[in-house]
């Protein structure tokens, strides 16, 4: 069975590419556009794994993923974060109490 895996961007385009690459790898993707929309497809079906834009409207990733940590049900997904804006990962992620481990890889970092 193929592992499953929610990708939370705003962005179309990058989207599809995110969602283009996985599926090329074998994931089952699911998707959303906002903070609220990944909330509920996360605990509506919980995915193996998050891929989560850090600059989203409404609620922002950050707090999306303080959100998923804090549910029983979704604490245990790994969350990869992205974001084209280095000082935000900078400045957020880092101090975060939502973060257990914080690795920088250019515009992305994993959270586990």
């Amino acid at each position: 069975m193929a592992r499953e895996v929610l990708v939370v961007e705003d962005e179309p385009d990058i989207r599809r590419l995110v969602v283009l690459h996985l599926e090329r790898d074998g994931f089952r993707c699911r998707t959303a556009a906002n903070g609220l929309d990944a909330l509920r497809e996360a605990k509506a079906d919980v995915p193996d794994l998050v891929v989560l834009d850090l600059m989203l409207p409404g609620i922002d990733g950050l707090e999306v993923c303080r959100r998923l940590r804090s549910d029983a049900s979704t604490a245990g997904v790994p969350i990869i974060m992205l974001t084209a804006k280095s000082d935000e990962v900078d400045r957020g992620a880092p101090s975060s109490s939502a973060t257990a481990s914080w690795r920088r890889r250019s515009s992305t970092a994993i959270v586990r």
